[in-house]
């Protein structure tokens, strides 16, 4: 179906795109990062303290001045469940009316770390060096609100037609998604079926060209507790009777790891890496070369698993890896005592392929961990979320060509892919509720920008390009409706 309208001008796009990021954008996700709205599963009073309804009516003010013509907007709360924001734009100089793009972000942002941070940055304490914003939750994935309405009000001031598009940002993305099955069961009827579904908290490989997401992994989150005593003992009386809670944690982890290798000893978690996914993370190795790992804020003479860049390209998206992430029972060593600890508990994060079932992986793992326990400790392994990985489907030739030719004007390069380590539970839910649609994945987490660890940062620049990006793919798929 053809479109009629004015012709996408990129650079009148570009000149309104990069006064937006410098006039408002950039001072509103700065005052955005101030606000500490961890997301519910780092923060046990989020439903009390405020600061996920200060972050919201901080979007929505903004979001509420933009002139975008049509433009709806409500703040919908389930009970007992995070909020989402749900803004509506009907489509301009287009005959199918009902055709969507569904754009999503989303609010909610991980714990602090604030210790960690270099001298002058903290997580709420936005700070622009050297075109590069820090602060918590700017990248990951604040900006996506600001990127998605500018991005369609960059089409209206030309008069350039679009699709009817429906922006979704929810508050619980970093605590697995877990309201928003509920959500997108509650707003289904508004928001019909998507022909493009655009999501706006992934990463790039780099900060020179448009980055599509082709996967992401799925994850387990785990607490693995073994306790050996009701009390702690003095350590002269205990040790060499009462085996140790962490020799035994150490011995029950290596059931699941390969100490030597990292890799990872469970059947149900490992899936085929198609030749087609190979050939292409070798396309995407050649590109990135080194950075890959010297991206790494690496201690001493530390060095990555392997020197084979495509190696470590498919164990960061295509295999299972485990993290351990926090851990309980072990006191700070300026307190530690000479006793025998009565248990350690630690938390496991066990990150897996597309098309692995995690919930199966998650019970594999339990299976794994508890059985047989040495001793007859009382060994534990408490499932925390479990969440599925994504693989995009591949591009129809125009929306192939419509990203290219963005980041060629843009970036003044071609457009490159890459399988993504984290995980946007998001993703696996639309890829089941829309198999028909077409994905663009993409986002600002580029090198050493460190979503999730001290020092995160959004580059400007990027944020500026993505934006101008998708306000350009948004134009060629008026004119492709599927």
């Amino acid at each position: 179906m053809e479109a009629s309208g004015a012709k996408f001008d990129g650079e009148k796009a570009k000149a309104f795109v990069h006064d937006k990021w410098d006039a408002e954008v950039v001072p509103q996700l700065s005052s955005f990062i101030s606000i500490p709205n961890q997301s519910p599963l780092y923060d046990e009073f989020w439903a009390t303290n405020g600061y996920q309804e200060k972050a919201v009516d901080l979007l929505t003010a903004w979001a509420n001045k933009q002139e975008i013509v049509g433009f709806k907007l409500e703040v919908i709360t389930l009970e007992g469940r995070t909020p989402v924001i749900f803004m509506e734009i009907p489509a301009r100089g287009v005959t199918n009316l009902e055709d969507t793009v569904l754009l999503y972000g989303h609010l909610d942002k991980q714990p602090p770390l604030t210790e960690a941070w270099d001298e002058g940055l903290g997580p709420y304490k936005p700070v622009i060096r050297d075109g590069k914003l820090y602060g918590r939750g700017g990248a990951d994935d604040g900006y996506a609100i600001f990127a998605a309405l500018t991005s369609i009000r960059a089409l209206q001031l030309q008069n350039v037609p679009h699709a009817r598009c429906v922006v979704l940002i929810e508050a619980c993305e970093e605590s697995g998604s877990r309201d928003l099955p509920t959500y997108i069961t509650h707003l289904k009827d508004r928001i019909q079926i998507p022909s493009l579904i655009v999501c706006l908290d992934s990463g790039c490989g780099n900060y020179d060209q448009f980055w599509m997401t082709t996967s992401l992994r799925g994850l387990v989150t785990a607490d693995l507790k073994v306790q050996v005593l009701r009390e702690a003992v003095h350590s002269g009386a205990a040790s060499g009777i009462v085996p140790s809670s962490f020799r035994i944690l150490r011995g029950l982890l290596d059931r699941i790891e390969d100490v030597d290798t990292g890799n990872i000893l469970i059947p149900e978690t490992f899936v085929e890496i198609s030749e087609n996914v190979r050939r292409a993370t070798q396309q995407t190795a050649e590109v990135l070369g080194a950075t890959v790992h010297e991206e790494m804020p690496w201690a001493g003479n530390m060095s990555p698993v392997t020197s084979d860049i495509t190696e470590l390209l498919l164990n960061k998206s295509w295999r299972p890896a485990l993290a351990l992430t926090g851990i309980d029972g072990i006191p700070n060593i300026k307190v530690a005592g000479n006793v025998l600890r009565t248990s350690t508990t630690v938390k496991l994060s066990l990150r897996l392929p597309p098309g692995v079932n995690p919930q199966s992986a998650g019970s594999a793992l339990k299976a794994a961990l508890e059985r047989d326990p040495p001793y007859g400790a009382d060994v534990t392994c408490t499932l925390e979320k479990a969440a599925p990985g994504w693989a995009s489907p591949e591009l129809v030739p125009w929306l192939e060509e419509s990203v290219n030719r963005a980041s060629q004007q843009f970036f003044q390069k071609e457009a490159r892919s890459i399988g993504e380590g984290g995980s946007i539970p998001f993703m696996g839910m639309l890829g089941e509720l829309y198999p028909k649609a077409q994905f663009v994945i993409t986002g600002v987490l580029g090198p050493k920008s460190n979503a999730h660890g001290p020092n995160e940062f959004i580059d400007i620049l990027m944020g500026k390009r993505v934006t101008c990006c998708v306000s350009s793919i948004l134009a060629d798929h008026a004119t492709h409706l599927l």
